[in-house]
């Protein structure tokens, strides 16, 4: 897996897209031990500083720092209670362990750790390398950083990771509850592809099938490990790792989100937005994308079962602005700048959506039914019962209509607003 997955971080210049696709990722190590051979491959760097947290480090934090040997520089543990939050603190305290001299960054965790080391890296002029301690998200090997400024979720544009070590012996043992949110998030490319392809049809946006593909393609290979994922499979949890680095590689190959992230994630970011916001729990990102692609593929299916594209009752700026006010709170005039520079509301979409209305239906009828999707979660633990537990019909009901304004990307939430309306 590790030869596939360097044969794809290698790029492709002849794509039928007519763009080339690069990736910088220089080193993928994806096997049992892969750990044991971090000093091999980081041997060029003298000047280490390693990042972990308190669990991570207990992991494997000894046997990184034994690899490095004396090319570790300095060591930063961050110690919390519940998530680690990668908010403006815990970005200041990783900005300030950087020495004049550092030069190279070594994250042992998973997506927050990833995230910020990402970040800081970045904005230090240094690469880095993740050791990675499950297989619970998409973004080792995605350009963005994913942070939480002002109380709001911000993507920032970063750097590809220079070196990921999957180690599969740490990653089968990682917490049900990551190797479960890594399935989750391989389940919502069937929201993200179709979103992608959505747009494509709405507006012309840049669609490339070989992308497309890849995607899917892993997908497909994933979703029917729940039991196996349950069970700690080796394999299985390898052709999980697999699929989650293949997504990434995919997304530099774009530049962006675009093929992995549509209106499942922008769902999964209301619910981490709002619960952070009101002091309330909240699942793991992954799971709550896989939960959002139910949701999802729910608007999706009452869509194309309407007889004509007419649009609900139009919803004032007053009464628009209010409703984000209410439930984004302190967010909200972000939120709010965002939108109207998206432009959406100040554009005909019930005209646009009457006028590609075949393609439009074309578009939803390919994706995996709910129903289908449902069972995959369960197989791997997710039922809906814990979803509907976690958030009530209000909640719920307020993402359906207002988690499309978090992000300036178009979607189905959008025909759910125009067509459908509230639930």
């Amino acid at each position: 897996m590790e030869r596939d997955l360097m044969t794809l971080a290698a790029g492709r210049d002849d794509c039928p897209c007519g763009i080339p696709h690069h990736c910088d990722i220089r080193n993928i190590l994806l096997a049992p031990g892969a750990v044991n051979r971090t000093g091999e491959v980081l041997s060029p760097w003298k000047k280490i500083l390693l990042v972990a947290d308190t669990n991570t480090y207990a992991l494997c934090g000894s046997a990184v720092a034994s690899q490095l040997g004396t090319s570790l520089q300095d060591t930063l543990i961050y110690e919390s209670e519940g998530f680690l939050v990668p908010n403006e603190e815990a970005i200041d305290i990783l900005m300030n362990r950087v020495q004049a001299d550092t030069d190279y960054i070594v994250g042992i965790g998973s997506g927050v750790i990833n995230d910020l080391c990402k970040y800081v890296s970045f904005k230090k002029g240094l690469e880095y390398a993740i050791i990675t301690t499950a297989p619970s998200m998409d973004g080792y090997a995605s350009v963005h950083a994913a942070m939480i400024i002002g109380g709001a979720k911000v993507t920032y544009e970063a750097h590809m990771v220079h070196t990921v070590i999957a180690d599969v012996d740490i990653l089968k043992n990682a917490p049900m509850e990551m190797i479960c949110a890594g399935y989750g998030d391989i389940v919502g490319k069937f929201s993200a592809l179709n979103d992608w392809k959505l747009s494509c049809a709405m507006y012309d946006e840049y669609f490339c099938q070989y992308v497309y593909d890849l995607i899917y393609d892993a997908t497909l290979r994933a979703a029917p490990l729940g039991e196996a994922l349950q069970r700690r499979d080796p394999e299985a949890v390898s052709v999980l790792m697999h699929a989650i680095l293949a997504v990434g590689i995919a997304m530099a190959y774009i530049g962006n989100s675009r093929p992995a992230s549509g209106s499942e994630h922008h769902l999964s970011h209301y619910f981490e937005v709002t619960s952070l916001l009101r002091h309330e729990p909240y699942f793991l990102h992954g799971i709550d994308v896989a939960y959002a692609t139910v949701d999802t593929q729910i608007m999706r299916e009452a869509i194309l079962a309407l007889d004509d594209p007419s649009p609900a009752p139009v919803i004032g700026d007053a009464e628009r602005e209010s409703a984000v006010r209410r439930i984004y709170g302190t967010a909200a005039d972000s939120i709010l700048t965002l939108q109207k520079k998206f432009g959406k509301y100040d554009s005909d979409l019930a005209g646009l959506i009457r006028e590609k209305w075949p393609a439009i239906r074309a578009v939803l009828s390919e994706v995996t039914s709910a129903e289908t999707i449902r069972g995959y979660m369960a197989s791997v633990g997710l039922p809906m019962e814990k979803y509907f537990a976690m958030y009530s019909d209000k909640k719920r009901a307020d993402g359906f209509f207002w988690a499309k304004d978090l992000k300036d990307r178009f979607t189905v939430l959008w025909v759910w607003y125009t067509l459908i309306g509230k639930i």
